[in-house]
C-alpha cells in the first residue's frame, strides 16, 4: 500500500488539524490562513555571518555585510541561516514539535530550511544534528534536531551522520540567560565521539532554534578541533532582538 493511500486513510480516521490552532485544515502537516499569517520569514539583507535580518536595506547588495554582535566577538561557526523568526506561531510550532510529539510539518520544515540555508548547505559533506544529554533523550524520546537532520538530508542528499557529535555533559536550560552565561553554560559540553575525524570537511549542524549561537559555536569549536575546514548551522527559527543592528 502506497505512503499517499495510507495518508488518505489515517486523515479519515484522525481527521488532520493546523498544530497551531488546532481547528480543521485540509491535509496533514497544515496550517491554516491566520497560522499561516503569523509566520515572519527571513528576508535579506542580513548578516552574512550569523543571518540575523538587518532592519532596514543596507543599500548592498553583494553581501559581506556583518552585525554588531559578529564584528565585536566572531563566532566560531562561519555561516548561520534560518527561514524563521521566532515570534508568537513559530513558537508554538517549536515547542509542539520538540515537546508535544507534532511531527507532522517535519518535511515541510525541511524544505523551508533547505531554501533559506543553501548558502550553507552548498558543497557540505555532513549533516550533524546538535546532540541531547542521554538523560534528556531519554525523557523526550526523541531528538527534535535528529528529525530535522534527517528529512533535510533526505531532500539535500548530504548524509547526517547522527552519533559523531555527541553532548558530554549535562547543562541547565539556557532560558532566561544572558548571552554570557549561555556561553559559560555550554564550555565544555559537548565531544567528538572517538574515531570520527572531519579532516577538511565541510559540516553543517542542524537545531530548531538559534538564539544567541553559544550552542552552535561550542559544538563548531569542537568540530574545528576534530579537523573541519567549515562549520555552517541551518536551524528552523532564530531570535530577532531589537538590538540585533547593523555596524
Amino acid at each position: 500500500m502506497s505512503k499517499s493511500v495510507l495518508t488518505a486513510l489515517a486523515d479519515a480516521v484522525w481527521p488532520p488539524v493546523c498544530p497551531v490552532r488546532s481547528v480543521p485544515v485540509d491535509a496533514s502537516g497544515r496550517l491554516d490562513a491566520a497560522a499561516w499569517q503569523g509566520l515572519e520569514f527571513i528576508d535579506a539583507p542580513w548578516c552574512d555571518c550569523c543571518g540575523v535580518p538587518f532592519p532596514y536595506g543596507t543599500g548592498v547588495t553583494t553581501g559581506g555585510l556583518l552585525c554588531a554582535l559578529c564584528l565585536a566577538r566572531p563566532p566560531k561557526f562561519d555561516r548561520a541561516r534560518a527561514p524563521l523568526v521566532y515570534g508568537d506561531v513559530s513558537r508554538q510550532l517549536v515547542l509542539g514539535f520538540k515537546n508535544g510529539g507534532r511531527r507532522e510539518m517535519v518535511d515541510q520544515f525541511a524544505a523551508w530550511m533547505a531554501r533559506a540555508g543553501a548558502a550553507c548547505l552548498t558543497g557540505a559533506d555532513y549533516i550533524l544534528p546538535v546532540p541531547l544529554h542521554w538523560r534528556r533523550l531519554l525523557a523526550r524520546r526523541y531528538n527534535q534536531s535528529a528529525l530535522l537532520g534527517q528529512a533535510l538530508s533526505r531532500q539535500t542528499g548530504i548524509p547526517m551522520r547522527a552519533g559523531w557529535l555527541l553532548r558530554s555533559r549535562a547543562t541547565p536550560s539556557q532560558a532566561g540567560k544572558s548571552v554570557l552565561s549561555r556561553r559559560r553554560n555550554m564550555a565544555g559540553a559537548f565531544r567528538i565521539a572517538p574515531g570520527h575525524g572531519l579532516d577538511g570537511r565541510h559540516v553543517v549542524l542542524v537545531d530548531d532554534v538559534f538564539t544567541t549561537g553559544a550552542t552552535a559555536s561550542a559544538c563548531a569549536r569542537q568540530l574545528r578541533r576534530a579537523g573541519a575546514a567549515l562549520v555552517t548551522v541551518v536551524t528552523l527559527c532564530r531570535v530577532v532582538r531589537a538590538s540585533d543592528a547593523t555596524m
